[in-house]
């Protein structure tokens, strides 16, 4: 299957120019129809493998031989990817398969087929394909070189896939025995090896520990009651957000000192307990550091109508409702009035101190990708735990290349109201500065220390230099961490 698919060329660039941005882009908006006009009666082998398992459509025999000549029609059933069509001689995908890459690596992924080939609610064991989720994690994680990486909830394995271009040794381990067994075939169709186990988080794994933990959980907040579907790639079985407080509470027994754990979350928020509040209750006692960005919120009409939607059930039906009803139920039995989303990345500290704690919210747009930010910021804000002001202010810090400084007064005024910096990539953050700050800023190119630029600014401004870099500490440090000075 693996030299067919690379002898058909069926890859993600080869796919967008034979159907071209308008159907490639209705495709993304689960709309099929655009990409099935344009691959209509063709026969060429990248249209026949769109076709066939991309669109799911039933298709010639014939030209399922010639788009895979090596396995043919009898090694694909045999593999479990193609099923009866309604004439002899035709067939159906049994599987989705689809082309994935990261900009260097082409890859293919089997899932199973989504609502719109089946036109029907998703079976409680569907294993995902590349989604949403799935790309935004792959886009945070960081990536330093790797001893050991654990893909925790591989699902059919999407981040053991990313990983598998930086570590040594992948373990990927899932709930789902679907899921492991659709992991083990995309391992072997890219012709990559990983250790696939079937467990239920850290199960599989104990007693382990890994440089790098990355994971999409099962973090859909779902009731637990009669009649609710619980699908196995989103819902982990347990009431409320407490999966999510699970891997939390469990993740840094399998970290190596330094290592780093990433991974997606939904949080319950009330009236009484912001965001904040719950993190720092998970947090507490784990000795993590943590850097946690709260990406977005929704109440919760919203959150279940999307969940209820991504289950394939379709609105304005009495199965929709019925399921609507028990979310807003579930959510009102615990006062919940917003679930929050975002991206987590745990440390475990390399040396016995104070672990750092930035829990910040950030719904703008980020660098793409986020993850080469995500271990600078890590890096940075570890540094920054482990020295103290004294250490801080004796290093010459320079301003990162993508930083800009922004300037707003009134029409004529002779001096800035406002001065601030603004960073070009990672979360794209600004700060405000004041007339000290910004004179420090604008000689922070590598040649002076903190403490005597700082000494020189103050002296100019006819100030205490012990008061001027009092100040500016606090700011010296946030530049630090979020990667505006270097």
């Amino acid at each position: 299957m693996r030299a067919d698919l690379l002898a058909a060329g069926f890859t993600v660039d080869a796919v967008a120019d034979r159907i071209g941005p308008a159907a490639a882009a209705a495709l993304h908006r689960e709309q099929a129809l655009p990409a099935e006009r344009v691959t209509r009666g063709a026969g060429d082998p990248v249209a026949t493998l769109v076709r066939l398992f991309v669109l799911g459509r039933e298709t010639a025999g014939d030209d399922v031989e010639r788009a895979l000549p090596s396995l043919g029609v009898s090694g694909a059933r045999a593999l479990g990817l193609l099923q009866d069509g309604e004439t002899a001689d035709s067939v159906r995908a049994a599987l989705d398969l689809r082309p994935y890459g990261d900009g260097t690596h082409d890859w293919w992924l089997a899932s199973d087929l989504g609502e719109l080939v089946t036109q029907a609610p998703l079976r409680e064991d569907h294993v995902l394909g590349v989604g949403g989720a799935s790309m935004t994690l792959a886009a945070w994680t960081p990536r330093p070189g790797a001893r050991r990486v654990l893909d925790l909830g591989t699902g059919c394995g999407v981040q053991a896939l990313h990983a598998s271009t930086h570590a040594g040794e992948v373990v990927a381990t899932d709930l789902s025995a679907r899921a492991v067994e659709l992991a083990r075939l995309n391992a072997a169709l890219n012709g990559v090896e990983w250790d696939v186990r079937q467990g239920s988080l850290f199960e599989p794994v104990a007693g382990e520990r890994f440089d790098l933990i990355v994971s999409n959980p099962p973090f859909v907040i779902t009731p637990r009651i009669e009649g609710v579907p619980v699908y196995e790639y989103r819902d982990g079985g347990l009431a409320a957000d407490s999966l999510v407080r699970s891997v939390v509470r469990d993740v840094g027994q399998h970290l190596e000192p330094g290592g780093i754990a990433c991974f997606l979350g939904n949080w319950e928020i009330t009236a009484t307990r912001d965001w904040r509040d719950v993190w720092t209750d998970w947090l507490d006692g784990t000795g993590l550091d943590a850097w946690v960005v709260q990406r977005e919120t929704q109440d919760p009409a919203e959150y279940a109508e999307l969940w209820i939607r991504d289950g394939g059930t379709s609105a304005a039906t009495a199965d929709f409702d019925r399921l609507y009803e028990a979310w807003l139920d579930d959510f009102a039995a615990r006062e919940v009035t917003e679930i929050g989303f975002g991206v987590c990345v745990l440390q475990r500290p390399a040396t016995e101190r104070q672990p750092f704690r930035d829990l910040v919210e950030h719904s703008g747009p980020v660098a793409s990708p986020m993850g080469p930010a995500v271990l600078q910021g890590i890096r940075a804000r570890t540094y920054l735990a482990e020295h103290t002001d004294e250490e801080i202010l004796d290093v010459a810090w320079q301003v990162a290349d993508d930083v800009t400084e922004e300037r707003y007064g009134r029409p004529g005024a002779e001096d800035p109201q406002v001065i601030q910096v603004r960073q070009g990539g990672g979360l794209g953050v600004t700060h405000r500065l004041g007339t000290a700050q910004a004179a420090y800023l604008s000689v922070c190119d590598g040649s002076l220390t903190a403490r005597q630029a700082l000494t020189a600014i103050a002296a100019l401004l006819q100030r205490d230099s012990a008061d001027v870099q009092a100040e500016t500490l606090p700011l010296l440090r946030a530049l630090v961490a979020d990667g505006l000075l270097r």
